[in-house]
């Protein structure tokens, strides 16, 4: 199993899960976050004053999948997520040793 880390830009959040629901992934993690890379933030206007906001809003989403299926969720999220313009975010992948649903006990592909 694979744990997939994908940060995207939050308007995408609702294509994304879409994508994700046609290839049969139901349930997944999402979290608002900040955060900034070659993005490098950029300058507001407020009352008169600029100021540099270093921080960008993001989306999180955290989704444990078959490693049968890595490579399409994989390119679910890069097809719907991609603008082209900096700040599309990032996919991270990592194993999974053990998943356990708590309510039956259940474990591994079962528990996902």
């Amino acid at each position: 199993m694979k744990k997939l880390e994908a940060v995207i830009k939050p308007f995408k959040l609702d294509d994304v899960r879409e994508a994700l629901g046609e290839i049969g992934i139901a349930g997944m993690t999402v979290q608002e976050v900040k955060g900034f890379g070659r993005q490098k933030g950029h300058t507001e206007l407020y009352r008169g004053a600029e100021y540099m906001v270093d921080f960008l809003p993001k989306v999180k989403l955290e989704v444990v999948v078959s490693d049968e299926m890595i490579d399409q969720a994989i390119e679910a999220i890069v097809d719907t997520a991609r603008t082209g313009k900096i700040g599309d975010g990032k996919i991270f992948i990592t194993d999974v040793e053990r998943v356990i649903r708590i309510r039956t006990g259940e474990e591994n592909e079962e528990a996902i």
